[in-house]
């Protein structure tokens, strides 16, 4: 298993649990998701508002020379249709499940579902202007409508989530948890919800009939006690989340029992890790074979209009980015040629999509002899096999470390994109060597392409360790969306040009 890195001690478990306690007891879980919620649609109406006013601000009263200036509406026209309109969008956004919990907080999936639902309540008001001659709108005016009240209605609901965040590192909005086992997988389930401070799970304990009770077992979580004791347990700690570690349930007869007792509560949830279809795959489809429902392990993580959305973004995006970065190439290119002898580019031997390898291209940033240069420094060359990767390398140019500090040797890795090797937005790209250090998730890792860019690069890029590399790499794939790619290549500027962590 992967041991991945936790900034949570011990003693802050502890802490934060007296936290909740006084907060629920002050104002309970309900009450707190129910003014969230009470916050959320204020906001969307507020924002919605100020979208189509800002629609009609541009549309009629900016003289922008691509609409028909003739054509003047009144705004008092526009602000009845303007309330029409918003509670349309509210409706669609509650159709949705955008007031939903399972649905908020939930990252780029929210920003997804906002897209998705404006598009439906500019589709619907489309429709009514067929259906109703009379209805008199702007096509210009409905259409930034539409944009804008995507990014102001994510823009708010973004400001929301932040506030959120603050206030779980105080003990609201927090769910008590538990782990039904502590078995190898349990444990590792209960690091990675320990170092993702912002899930609004608060880990009580383990609830295991091989380990002693009270017994601490991981970063002071303790056994609480048995399945059998799984009712206690809940009534005593206000559980509201139950975590079963799949590979930690021996018998089918425990899983029945406890989906029959709280599989339908309404204030208990279960949940069950993926177990053995984590490590096997990252995308499963049912399908049903004379009514019998088999699951099917797809070959590569992104099908149909998935992957039709990637390949569009990668495509303009980067025939985009060459015409504009050209005059630059040019001059990288000539530069490396003039600060050292040696080729321009340099081609490194790499695992692609389903274990294909292929050459992803780079600006040279080392020099030729970097072969003699490592054997004189043997403490250097123990550390590149084992973690591949130096801080400070001997073999690396004075232009090459520039390029590296700012990425810019990556550049030509462009042509991989146009080339179907490559993605802008995905995880690490490993060489051959590499695969064993991802033991179990490898196949998972080459179900996608590879990327120049990925939740690596901004996360801190080298000074990350390897296994957090891993977890990192095994959250992208898990979590693909195309608004996940769009963020990350907004967060990549401000990541490179700073250069922390690059060489």
């Amino acid at each position: 298993m992967i041991t991945m890195r936790t900034n949570v001690e011990p003693m802050n478990i502890i802490t934060l649990g007296k936290k909740i306690g006084k907060v629920n007891a002050l104002v309970p879980r309900r009450m707190q998701w129910f003014l969230y919620k009470v916050a959320l649609v204020l906001s969307d109406i507020l924002m919605t508002g100020v979208a189509f006013r800002l629609a009609y601000f541009f549309r009629f009263e900016v003289s922008i020379g691509v609409f028909d200036e003739s054509a003047v509406v009144s705004i008092e026209y526009y602000q009845t249709l303007v309330i029409f309109a918003s509670f349309l969008w509210l409706l669609i956004f509650a159709s949705n499940g955008l007031y939903n919990s399972q649905n908020l907080l939930g990252g780029t999936r929210e920003y997804d579902k906002i897209f998705r639902s404006s598009s439906v309540g500019f589709l619907v008001i489309v429709l009514a202007g067929f259906l109703q001659p009379d209805l008199i709108i702007a096509r210009g005016w409905l259409l930034m409508a539409w944009g804008f009240t995507f990014m102001l209605v994510s823009l708010g609901r973004f400001l929301l989530r932040r506030s959120i965040y603050i206030l779980r590192r105080h003990g609201f909005f927090l769910t008590p948890a538990v782990i039904v086992g502590a078995n190898q997988e349990g444990r590792w389930l209960a690091e990675q919800l320990l170092s993702w401070q912002t899930s609004g799970l608060h880990l009580v304990g383990f609830v295991d009939k091989k380990e002693p009770v009270a017994t601490p077992l991981f970063h002071n979580l303790v056994c609480l006690g048995s399945v059998d004791q799984l009712g206690e347990i809940i009534k005593t700690f206000n559980i509201g989340e139950v975590i079963l570690a799949s590979s930690a349930i021996s018998t089918r007869d425990y899983l029945l029992d406890i989906f029959k007792h709280y599989g339908v509560s309404n204030t208990v949830n279960i949940r069950m890790s993926s177990g053995l279809y984590e490590v096997i795959t990252t995308g499963l489809t049912v399908n049903e074979f004379a009514y019998v429902p088999l699951v099917y392990v797809n070959k590569v993580r992104l099908t149909g209009s998935d992957n039709l959305l990637k390949l569009v973004l990668d495509y303009i995006a980067t025939i985009i980015g060459l015409i504009l970065l050209s005059p630059l190439l040019a001059l990288i290119a000539l530069l490396v040629k003039l600060s050292s002898p040696g080729p321009i580019l340099h081609k490194r031997r790499v695992m692609g999509i389903n274990g294909k390898q292929f050459h992803a291209l780079k600006f040279r940033t080392m020099a030729v002899d970097g072969d003699e240069i490592m054997d004189r420094h043997p403490e250097l060359k123990e550390e590149l096999a084992r973690s591949h990767k130096l801080k400070y390398d001997p073999r690396v140019t004075k232009f090459g470390a520039f390029l590296r500090k700012y990425s810019l040797d990556e550049l030509p890795q462009l042509f991989n994109v146009l080339n179907r090797d490559m993605s802008l937005v995905g995880p690490r790209m490993i060489s051959p060597e590499e695969v064993a250090m991802y033991k179990q998730f490898d196949m998972n890792l080459l179900t996608v392409h590879p990327g120049i860019t990925g939740l690596w690069q901004v996360s801190g890029r080298s000074d990350i360790s390897y296994d957090e590399r891993v977890r990192l790499d095994m959250y992208y794939i898990r979590n693909w969306s195309i608004w996940l790619d769009l963020q990350l290549l907004f967060q990549t500027i401000p990541a490179v040009i700073k250069g922390r962590g690059a060489y």
